[in-house]
C-alpha cells in the first residue's frame, strides 16, 4: 500500500511559514551588540560553536548521509569572506550543514529577529553566529558593520533569501533581490547551496544532497539596483536547475485554489 503524503496548502510563496514555531520578534536596534570583545564571552562562544555544535553537525551529516556536490569550488576561497545563499527547507540541515561545509571556518548566518527571542537560547544563538536583521532604522549601521567585519576576517555570511521554512520543499520559491544588496555593496563573491531530497534504496527518509555553485559576482557595468537583480537571477536560476535533482517528495505542497 502506497504511503499517503502529508499535504500543506499555501497561498503566498513569499510569506507563508510552515516551521511550526511561534516566536515573537525581538527588537534589534542600535543598542544590540553584534560583536563582543569580552574574553569570557569569546570562550563560551568557542565552546558553543567548536566543542558542541560542530561535532553535532558532523554526526548529523554521518547519520543522515548528507552529501555535498561540487564542494571543491570553495577551496580557493578559504579564509576569504564570501556570501552563501541557500534554500530553506530543513530546520536541522539548514542549521548544521554550514558547520561542515565551511569547516574549519566559522559561518555567520543572517537571521530574523524572532530567532533571538527563543526562550533559553538567546545567548547560544548569538554564539553560534547569528546576525539578526535590525528591526529599527538606527540598528542598520551596526548590522552592516558587523557583516563587513566578519567578511574582512574571512568568514562566510549565509543568507536564506526565501526567509521562511517549508519543510522538504523540492523546488525553489521566488525570492526578492533585496538581500543581494549585501554582496553588491561589499563586492564579495557569492555562492549558492541547494538542498535536494533524493530517494534512498532503503529507509523512509530521503537522502540529503547539497549542491554548491559559484562564484557569482555583481555585474559592475550595471547600476546598483540592476546589479542586485542580475545577481539574484544568476543565483535563483542556478538553484532552480539544481532543485530538479530532487526525486523524493516527503510533503506535497498545493496552492490554494489549484486542482489537486
Amino acid at each position: 500500500m502506497e504511503d499517503v503524503k502529508p499535504i500543506i496548502y499555501y497561498d503566498d510563496e513569499l510569506n507563508n511559514e510552515f516551521s511550526g514555531s511561534k516566536v515573537k520578534p525581538k527588537t534589534i536596534s542600535s543598542k544590540y551588540k553584534y560583536i563582543s570583545n569580552n574574553p569570557i564571552y569569546k570562550i563560551f562562544s568557542f565552546i558553543a560553536y567548536r566543542i558542541i555544535a560542530t561535532p553535532i553537525a558532523f554526526m548529523y551529516k554521518w547519520i543522515r548521509g548528507v552529501k555535498y556536490v561540487n564542494k571543491g569550488v570553495l577551496k580557493k576561497f578559504k579564509n576569504k569572506g564570501y556570501f552563501i545563499f541557500a534554500n530553506h527547507t530543513n530546520r536541522a540541515s539548514d542549521v548544521l550543514s554550514p558547520h561542515t561545509i565551511s569547516f574549519p571556518t566559522k559561518t555567520y548566518t543572517v537571521v530574523a529577529s524572532e530567532n533571538m527571542n527563543i526562550p533559553g537560547l538567546w545567548g547560544a544563538t548569538k554564539m553560534l553566529g547569528a546576525l539578526p536583521l535590525p528591526t529599527t532604522l538606527d540598528g542598520t549601521r551596526n548590522f552592516m558593520n558587523a557583516m563587513e567585519k566578519r567578511l574582512v576576517q574571512g568568514n562566510p555570511v549565509l543568507i536564506y533569501p526565501e526567509a521562511h521554512i517549508w519543510p522538504y520543499y523540492t523546488s525553489i520559491r521566488p525570492f526578492k533581490s533585496t538581500a543581494f544588496r549585501y554582496p553588491v555593496k561589499f563586492q564579495d563573491p557569492t555562492f549558492c547551496f541547494t538542498t535536494t531530497y533524493q530517494q534512498k534504496k532503503r529507509g523512509k527518509k530521503p537522502k540529503i544532497v547539497i549542491y554548491i555553485d559559484g562564484p557569482f559576482y555583481p555585474d559592475k557595468t550595471l547600476d546598483l539596483k540592476d546589479q542586485q537583480e542580475d545577481l539574484r537571477n544568476k543565483v535563483y536560476y542556478c538553484m532552480l536547475e539544481r532543485s530538479k535533482n530532487s526525486n523524493f517528495e516527503a510533503i506535497k505542497y498545493i496552492k490554494k485554489g489549484e486542482n489537486k
